[in-house]
Formats: C-alpha cells, structure tokens, sequence
C-alpha cells in the first residue's frame, strides 16, 4: 500500500505546509538498486569525474586518500595520500572534498578541502603529474585559504564549480552554541565564492554577499546555514540545490535560480527548517523549498544531484538525495510552480555519506565501505 511518507514545504520565502502524495515502498519495491563499484573504502566524500573523461572515477576518502577506479576497480596507487596531514575523527575531520578545475585538461589543477591537526579547514590546490595522468604532484601543493575551524564538528566542505567558472565552498557553522551562521563577519555557516583564475591565491567575484551587506567577509556569497555537508548545480540549468542537516527536528533542502545573486540569507539560526529556532522574523530570509522530519530513523540530509543521465529515464530533472542515518534515497522537483514532489526510491540500508556524478550525468553513491552506482533493478 502507499501512503505519504513525510512534510513538504513549498516556496522560496512565505512557505506553505502540506502533505506530499507520495508513497511507501514495500520490500522489492524499488525499480533501483545500488550496483558496487568500490570495496575496502572507509568514509567516500566525493565521487568525481574529471572534466572530458569518461573511464576514469576517483573517490576521496576520510581518511586521507584519493583513489581511482577504472576498468572496473580501485588502482592499487593513490592518486593522493593526505593521510599524514589530517587527523580523521568520527565527528567529521578529515578529507572532505576534491573538485578538477573546469580546464583540468589543459592546466592539471584540482582542489581539496580537509581539516588540519589544529582542526582549521585548509583549501588547497594540486596538479596532476605531467608523466603520469593517475598521480597528483604532492609537492604542487598551493594553499588557497585556511579557516579558523575550533571544534570536531559542521565542517561543511563541500567544492563545486558554479556555471560562472567561479569555486564555491561549503563551511558549517562549528556547532558552536551560538551559532555564527548569522555573523557576515565569519567564514562559519556560509557558502564562499572565490575566482581562482585571477589573483594569487584568488580574486573575489562581483555579485558577493557584500552587495548585501558592505561589512561582510568578501569571500561570503550566502549565509545562515548549519551543516551544508554537500550541495550541487544542476549541470543542465546551472540551478543550485543547498541541502542543509538540520538540529533537532527537520532536515532541509533550499534551491536557488540560476545567476541569483549574493547575499542570501537561509535562516539558520534563527529559524530550524521553516520553524522558529532562536528568531522569529522572516525578513530577508529565504526558507527550504522541501523539508522532512526525524521520524523513521533519519537524522541527516546527504544532498546528491539532479539527474541528467539517460539510462533512468524516469528520473530525469529530478533532485536525487538520500539520510545518512535511515538509508533512504529519494527524488524531488518541482512539478508546478512552487509545488514540489517528493517521493522514495530505495532503502539502501548504508549510512549513505556522499553521492557523485559522471559526466554522462548518472549518479554514483558512496556509503560507509562503498561506493556504487545508482542503476535500474534487474
């Protein structure tokens, strides 16, 4: 039997609560399965293809390592080993991300993000090696930025390129008691936006937080945000989907139009999703477009990707995301305007941690272990 599975909210500012018609898959159910491609990992962060490839996948890890998996397999080399430099922990340090730049091809440029023994986040730069197209230059290393990072916890961390060219980057809010989420003068509970192709380590792109608020840190493009663990553009529309793990009740997902401009607000901490938290006014904020609760052992949002792949034709322009806690994977779009629906694909059952996406835009999933692929059920 089907039946609905949790709230939806819609709309960008004024949001309405409702009940999505959506529906309770039984056991066998899913028309989906997770097909393994990665043994002997700990904790994948990312699952990336470099740009104009297609036989080549590398996976980063907590721990420390960037691998490869090609014709079928992880190759037996690192393709980077930071394991050295960090200091992993349950709580979340660790390697968090790894992006190619857009002319990965011509420059050999790629970025990570991880947390130092010290705890700050670090964002640096590498280049591949000129005679070996499956090894980094460990020492190519070129910091960009580091962030004064002073507990184990919401690192955020994620790395994309945005469809202006432009590196946006991640940072939860500390978990401090007082959240700076709502500070501009702190890195903390923000989105950044840094040009890394004019200015040494970086320039700051027009259109930043600071034509909101003159004060801000010019590296801020967005703020009020708890956790965005990971977030991604819709390669197709250049959209941007912010997934954000909530606190004590209800994980979000926010979604901004394409070429939005800096500054936006999404609420945290003044407001838990849509619900009040340490405030009450909504000026200037901007809410989730679909929010679900903690019922049903889920406990933290893991953002994927919108689907552009060809092999799942049912899930095209659809928002792939999945709970670390309870397994589940869902989709979401926006059906009419402002009415979005949200329905189950599959329970994993993996503590999901990261998802990935091919350049032919099928959608890879890393869990505790693992990595797969997101594929039809035989």
């Amino acid at each position: 039997m089907f039946r609905p599975i949790f709230c939806l909210i819609v709309g960008m500012v004024s949001a309405i609560l409702i009940t999505i018609t959506g529906s309770r898959l039984a056991a066998g159910d899913s028309p989906y399965e997770l097909q393994p491609i990665a043994d002997g990992l700990t904790f994948p962060t990312a699952i990336v293809q470099p740009p104009q490839e297609n036989d080549r996948l590398f996976i980063a890890d907590l721990a420390g390592t960037i691998w490869i998996w090609k014709q079928g397999s992880l190759q037996p080399t690192p393709f980077l080993d930071l394991s050295k430099s960090i200091s992993p922990s349950a709580n979340g340090a660790g390697l968090h991300n790894l992006v190619f730049h857009p002319d990965y091809q011509q420059n050999g440029f790629f970025y990570v993000v991880y947390t130092l023994p010290d705890r700050d986040e670090i964002l640096v730069r590498y280049q591949v090696r000129k005679d070996n197209p499956d090894i980094a230059d460990p020492d190519s290393a070129f910091i960009v930025m580091k962030i004064q990072h002073l507990t184990e916890f919401h690192y955020g961390g994620q790395l994309a390129f945005g469809p202006d060219g432009d590196l946006y980057w991640s940072m939860g809010d500390g978990a401090y008691k007082k959240s700076p989420a709502q500070n501009w003068h702190s890195y903390l509970g923000s989105i950044l936006r840094l040009d890394v192709d004019h200015g040494e380590p970086y320039s700051i792109p027009a259109g930043n937080a600071t034509i909101v608020d003159p004060t801000a840190k010019p590296e801020i493009w967005a703020k009020g945000l708890r956790n965005p663990w990971r977030f991604s553009f819709d390669s197709l529309t250049g959209d941007l989907y912010v997934p954000d793990v909530g606190e004590a009740s209800v994980e979000e997902i926010n979604v901004l139009p394409a070429n939005s401009n800096g500054g936006t607000n999404f609420g945290w901490s003044l407001f838990e999703g849509t619900t009040p938290f340490k405030g009450t006014d909504k000026t200037g904020l901007t809410f989730p477009v679909v929010i679900y609760g903690h019922d049903d052992g889920n406990c933290s949002i893991i953002g994927g990707y919108v689907y552009r792949g060809s092999a799942l034709s049912a899930l095209a322009g659809k928002y792939i995301f999945g709970d670390y806690c309870s397994g589940w994977l869902w989709s979401t779009y926006q059906k009419t305007p402002n009415r979005w629906y949200t329905a189950q694909l599959m329970l994993t059952n993996q503590h999901i941690t990261t998802f990935g996406q091919d350049n032919a835009g099928e959608i890879y999933v890393g869990a505790v272990g693992r990595a797969y692929k997101l594929v039809a059920a035989n």
